[in-house]
């Protein structure tokens, strides 16, 4: 865990009124995801601890029970939604608050916990509570592929791949290896695709291993898509890593296998640093939009859940969720 990452947006807004601050919360906690089920009761009582009334709390595991569970309470007036699970379950949440005047209190109990990295949240029940009493909140972007949001990243290709073999059961029994075993397992299968993108700067096409979107700085629980993305810089920033076999004419043979496979090797051990985007292999992209079409077709995984395939146009909508935060430094 990277919990001493620096947040990614600037926390410059004042402490929001107290009506906002200090009304009751709905808390919600995902039971599948890896901490779920045994942070309840601790989450429970930090939060009372800290002095933030609750107007309900629920330990859910189904997708439309959520749905309805935040629904009913947005309908009803609650403007503080606290969530307790991982990337894929905040992605599931995003989508009814956009448009709310309401704040999202992050608790990160999932394996990734990309979202709550890039606010710089540490990976604890006690300290995310300790962000969500201390009132600071800020504004963040939100991603849209094909109108559908997203809070950290949408990949194509090897993280897609990845994502089909990260069951829930999966996750909860291999815990922080989960990522990379299914990483290491999949290596072995993955072959090159062809997209076609077009930005605000013009079309490019390439064979490529990889094709990552990020909305935040961080995706595949804490690498990084470029050094310099944040959440609040009303720009989308991708990263492609082309496939050597294709330029080689090795394409579809052994030897061209290998060629990916240490291109891909040599990328993702520099991720985590965000060297990767220094890489010959790799080209990073900045634009407010991007369109994505590739052959064969491919998943696109959004935050860590599959949402649909090629073709997928990407947009964002600026400073659309307000979210706890930790406090500025002092200057």
């Amino acid at each position: 865990m990277a919990s001493e990452a620096s947040p990614d947006v600037a926390l410059t807004a004042p402490p929001k009124r107290s009506s906002l601050d200090d009304g009751p919360a709905l808390l919600v906690v995902n039971t599948r995801c890896r901490m779920g089920r045994e942070s309840f009761p601790a989450t429970l009582a930090a939060l009372e601890a800290r002095g933030i009334p609750l107007v309900g709390c629920h330990r859910l595991s189904r997708q439309k029970r959520m749905d309805q569970v935040l629904h009913d309470a947005l309908e009803s007036g609650v403007r503080r939604i606290l969530i307790g699970g991982g990337d894929g379950t905040l992605n599931a949440a995003v989508q009814h608050l956009l448009g709310r005047d309401v704040t999202l209190g992050v608790l990160p109990l999932g394996t990734g916990n990309d979202f709550a990295r890039s606010l710089g949240i540490p990976p604890s029940v006690e300290a995310a509570c300790d962000i969500i009493a201390s009132g600071y909140t800020a504004r963040v972007d939100v991603g849209l592929a094909n109108g559908r949001p997203f809070l950290n990243a949408v990949s194509l290709g090897l993280a897609s791949a990845i994502a089909r073999r990260l069951t829930p059961r999966f996750k909860r029994r291999a815990g922080k290896l989960a990522y990379p075993v299914a990483a290491v397992a999949e290596l072995w299968e993955h072959q090159p695709f062809h997209v076609r993108m077009a930005t605000e700067r013009g079309e490019m096409e390439q064979e490529v291993l990889h094709l990552v979107v990020g909305n935040g700085r961080y995706h595949g629980a804490g690498n990084m898509v470029t050094p310099d993305a944040t959440l609040d810089d009303h720009r989308l920033d991708a990263y492609t890593v082309a496939a050597p076999s294709a330029e080689s004419g090795r394409e579809g043979t052994g030897l061209g296998h290998v060629q990916d496979l240490s291109t891909l090797a040599r990328v993702a051990l520099s991720l985590r640093r965000g060297e990767h985007v220094t890489h010959p292999a790799v080209t990073a992209i900045r634009s407010s939009h991007l369109y994505v079409d590739a052959q064969p077709p491919q998943d696109v995984n959004a935050d860590g859940e599959i949402i649909g395939h090629t073709p997928v146009r990407f947009e964002l909508a600026p400073a659309a969720l307000r979210v706890y935060a930790p406090a500025p430094a002092p200057h």
